[in-house]
């Protein structure tokens, strides 16, 4: 293949081809990490104390700006006092590569420093429990309100206008009135999600079902199909391939709630998990939790990516997933 058809306007890839650039697409953010990270003349603003000397506040370590360190270095040495040691590192928040794959696997595998503290599996279960029942909820809201908004204008010119008005109101404004109806467990989490998600679905999924032909439509009403018929019988078919696309979209939104969600009524959840190793400052656990956070849930999509492929074999955009 020649390099111009790397390049072409809206050309196809080979299967090779777009799994070298899909690859590289995560190569290149760990790529640039790693050189932030293992190359000290690229950015580490900080000294990491090894050996404070006479200066007294330092110590073993410490975390010190270097301007802080080049002064106390000069100051020692002009009083000919014993000088501070350090190597060049970055802040805490920033830890390598290699600190958040240890994090990750010691996640798994050691019990965590508090005893109280749930292990990062345990955080996540609980957090996927909380994301499959307010999509599960909000989907058997949104889907069949937003398949009959598509499908009849009345129905979309009485349910639609509120609902644009709805969906700019922020989810996450509604917490303390969830909390105060439903208590402080996981009930305020489930319906912040399904505030956030509800009223896209219902737009998205009206939008998708307006893009049938309505050529089906007229057939099927000129044969006497019933109401009733019409919509489990050709509707839902017809957009059915481009409703399951919504659908995974719409749960990677889910996912997005999730934080906010979890940081309402109890603790409990992924995020508890990350504010209170970012308290300890345990950086390392963190980026290891928000990871696995982004590796479930591309690994949910790609498996009902598959899932779609096997479902509608005729949907071709199915296959470009």
């Amino acid at each position: 293949m020649s390099k111009a058809r790397w390049f072409s306007v809206r050309a196809g890839l080979s299967q090779r081809r777009r799994m070298i650039l899909g690859v590289f697409s995560f190569l290149l953010p760990l790529l640039i990490w790693s050189v932030v990270s293992y190359v000290p003349f690229v950015w580490h603003p900080k000294v990491l104390i090894t050996n404070p000397g006479d200066v007294d506040y330092l110590q073993v370590d410490m975390y010190v700006d270097k301007a802080v360190f080049a002064d106390e270095l000069k100051n020692m040495r002009t009083e000919g006092k014993a000088v501070p040691e350090g190597i060049p590192v970055n802040p805490v928040y920033l830890p390598a590569p290699d600190q958040v794959a240890k994090a990750f696997y010691t996640a798994f595998t050691t019990a965590p420093e508090q005893k109280d503290m749930p292990w990062l599996h345990e955080s996540l279960w609980h957090s996927i429990k909380i994301i499959f029942w307010s999509f599960l909820l909000s989907s058997l809201i949104g889907v069949p309100l937003g398949i009959v908004c598509g499908a009849y204008v009345p129905i979309s010119r009485l349910i639609e206008p509120f609902v644009e008005f709805f969906r700019y109101l922020p989810a996450p404004a509604f917490g303390a009135l969830a909390v105060a109806i439903l208590g402080i467990y996981d009930g305020p989490k489930i319906a912040i999600i399904v505030i956030g998600t509800l009223f896209q679905q219902i737009l998205i999924i009206a939008n998708t079902t307006r893009k049938i032909d309505f050529t089906l439509l007229e057939a099927a009403m000129t044969l006497g199909t019933t109401p009733f018929k019409l919509i489990t019988k050709v509707v839902i078919p017809g957009v059915l391939p481009d409703l399951y696309r919504d659908q995974r979209i719409l749960l990677g939104w889910a996912w997005t709630y999730l934080i906010v969600a979890e940081l309402i009524g109890t603790s409990s959840g992924i995020t508890w998990f990350i504010t209170q190793q970012a308290r300890y400052q345990h950086f390392d656990n963190v980026y290891a939790a928000i990871m696995m956070i982004g590796i479930l849930g591309l690994g949910m999509d790609l498996l009902l990516a598959r899932l779609g492929r096997k479902l509608f074999p005729w949907d071709q955009s199915q296959n470009k997933n």
